[in-house]
């Protein structure tokens, strides 16, 4: 795998382990009362979208081993350009439910299981 690829696998994972650090312990309401947490989270999963559209573009027979990369990035977009229509249910369904699946999914490209 190219050095360019294993630093943006790299970079998804350490957003990844951000996310967990921010929302451990803190439930949807915690989650729905704490801008600052919302902002935290929705900053990572920025990073981990564009570094999946860069490795589309460097490494694309990497991205294609990380199931969903597409709606990853279309989630990033929303993220960014449709910032008014974000809604905290979606991104918290996000980090409950597809996370971890993502991370480990990285974590196994990279050599690191999880």
């Amino acid at each position: 795998m190219q050095l360019e690829a294993k630093k943006l696998l790299e970079d998804v994972r350490q957003a990844c382990e951000e996310i967990f650090a921010f929302t451990n312990s803190k439930t949807f309401e915690d989650y729905k009362q704490d801008r600052l947490l919302r902002s935290g989270v929705e900053r990572q999963f920025e990073i981990i979208g564009e570094a999946l559209n860069r490795l589309v573009k460097t490494a694309p027979d990497v991205a294609n081993q990380i199931s969903h990369y597409k709606r990853i990035i279309s989630f990033r977009n929303i993220l960014i350009h449709g910032y008014d229509l974000v809604e905290d249910t979606v991104v918290w369904d996000v980090v409950a439910k597809d996370l971890p699946s993502l991370y480990s999914q990285v974590a196994k490209l990279l050599g690191k299981a999880h």
